[in-house]
């Protein structure tokens, strides 16, 4: 008895914190359309979202918490908090690669929340549209996989845009078997997308390997069909089988566990100067002997750290090579400005992508 009236007192103090919680998440979001006013009245055009300021927020609690609540909730809770406080400000719309459910479905869901406003698009072409025509303040594109490497078209679409790069996140890849009944035995036909089923080709091959796999546009509609179709199993994410109604045959079926994909956050506009930041390059030199160590030579006697360079053919002209080039360091940096000045004479085309937080 002694016991139900002490989890009954330990419930009506959650209460009483859960009613203080609340009114202060009022008078927050009332702080945060008055700053969504100034910054109108200041800039016409300036981004709501500002990234620099974000990061602020999470880095103080994280460093200011004592627990027992755990440091990634403080993440997840306050990136909603934050998206709900935006949404006041104004609707922050961005445009990714559809459709819903996808792995780039989840990672705007990772930087932006659930209260911005999604629009899914079937191309990575029509994500930079949506956002080069106003009809979208930031789009998310994937630039590469740990497993399947770099997406050229993405790299291709940087060619000619007049976009930047505002930021970049990490995203998760976690492959689920997915199905209407959950029983491995009525599946008759697997489907995904190209690459799920490549990261998860072993785990089919070893488990399933009489039922046949097709491929289909995106994971999401795998999720679809299977959805329509007791016989047909999806692999997806865990979204897809939340939003479709399916339950899980096998989980986490990729052959790779530390299976990442990197998304880009396209904007018209940069963010601000972090000092945490990055800068990606494109960059195409001379063929001659030498060409590539002379690139990289301003970058190590200017201190500067690559993080990644990924070449292409650049399809302007044979045996010419396009270079993808990620430094630590923003632009405005001396070191950063005088090492691409010194590469620039050296290069037959140059392009500053952005400089943008580097993803924590």
């Amino acid at each position: 008895m002694d016991d139900q009236k002490d989890i009954a007192s330990f419930r009506k103090a959650i209460d009483q914190l859960d009613d203080d919680l609340l009114r202060l998440l009022n008078e927050r979001s009332k702080n945060v359309v008055e700053i969504g006013k100034l910054k109108k009245s200041a800039e016409a055009n300036a981004h709501l979202h500002t990234p620099r300021r974000e990061a602020e927020i999470i880095d103080r609690l994280t460093q200011a918490n004592t627990g027992p609540f755990p440091n990634e909730a403080i993440r997840s809770v306050y990136r909603e908090i934050m998206s709900a406080s935006l949404s006041l400000e104004g609707p922050q719309k961005v445009a990714y690669l559809g459709p819903r459910a996808t792995f780039t479905h989840l990672a705007c869901l990772q930087k932006f929340g659930n209260s911005a406003q999604y629009l899914p698009v079937t191309s990575i072409k029509e994500v930079f549209n949506e956002v080069e025509r106003d009809r979208a303040h930031f789009g998310i594109v994937p630039i590469e996989n740990s497993t399947e490497g770099v997406v050229n078209h993405t790299l291709d679409m940087f060619i000619d845009s007049n976009l930047v790069i505002y930021g970049e996140v990490l995203q998760e890849v976690s492959h689920h078997l997915l199905s209407k009944t959950g029983r491995i035995e009525d599946i008759a036909t697997i489907y995904s997308h190209p690459h799920a089923i490549a990261q998860c080709r072993n785990w089919l091959e070893t488990n399933v390997p009489k039922i046949p796999v097709a491929e289909v546009p995106s994971t999401a509609r795998a999720a679809e069909l299977s959805a329509n179709d007791s016989t047909v199993a999806a692999i997806a994410s865990e979204l897809a089988g939340e939003l479709y109604g399916l339950k899980v045959v096998r989980s986490r079926i990729e052959d790779n566990v530390n299976n990442f994909t990197r998304f880009l956050v396209l904007s018209q506009k940069p963010p601000e100067r972090t000092g945490k930041d990055k800068t990606s390059v494109m960059l195409s030199v001379k063929d001659k002997v030498g060409a590539l160590y002379d690139l990289l030579r301003p970058f190590a006697s200017n201190g500067i750290n690559l993080t990644k360079i990924e070449s292409r053919p650049s399809r302007r002209k044979a045996w010419e090579y396009l270079f993808f080039v990620d430094i630590e360091g923003h632009v405005d940096e001396d070191r950063v400005k005088k090492a691409l000045e010194e590469i620039k004479g050296r290069c037959l085309f140059m392009k500053i992508l952005g400089s943008y937080p580097i993803h924590s």
